[in-house]
């Protein structure tokens, strides 16, 4: 089941989920409304290694927008801080970012119960477009969890992506044992 406005509000002021900073404007019929952050990552290599740290560059987004390209993976990052303590977290894409042929995450759009973090965006796109820091890129929607969960992602030993950070993630899939 899925948390309307106002049950998100109870949870918030539960405290089970945590949204920095908080816009009530952000508050849709059922989805809470994240922005992009002011950083972007691109890969140093062209050839990614999924056994290697695959090193990235950081840069600013400059307030005149960047213009992002096809065939090239830049990582984002949501200008929010979330804390999800008792529900599942699923990011989605807005439809107007959508229509502009933004793809916000290739695989990564569902969080695990006790994610503490700002959001890694896998962005790609279909053509050249203009992109702005603070613009809307897209909405949070929660899952309620059916029994207890045994060991909140943000309590296990194993996490990869617990380090609080403004600044987009690479992967970490080259900590996996395979």
């Amino acid at each position: 089941m899925i948390l309307s406005d106002k049950e998100i509000l109870i949870e918030i002021e539960k405290g089970t989920i945590l949204v920095e900073p908080f816009d009530r404007e952000c508050l849709g019929t059922n989805s809470y409304d994240v922005h992009l952050g002011k950083f972007l990552a691109t890969y140093e290599d062209e050839i990614l290694d999924a056994k290697a740290h695959n090193k990235i560059t950081t840069f600013d987004i400059p307030e005149e927008g960047l213009v992002l390209r096809p065939d090239t993976l830049y990582l984002g990052v949501t200008a929010e801080y979330t804390e999800t303590l008792a529900h599942v977290p699923f990011l989605e894409g807005k439809s107007s970012v959508g229509r502009l042929g933004i793809d916000i995450h290739a695989t990564a759009g569902k969080g695990d119960v006790g994610f503490c973090n700002a959001w890694t965006l896998e962005i790609s796109v279909t053509q050249p477009v203009r992109i702005y820091a603070g613009m809307p890129i897209g909405q949070l929607i929660y899952f309620k969890v059916e029994g207890e969960v045994e060991r909140p992602y943000n309590k296990k030993n194993s996490a990869k992506y617990n380090q609080r950070s403004t600044k987009p993630v690479e992967s970490m899939m080259w900590k996996n044992k395979f």
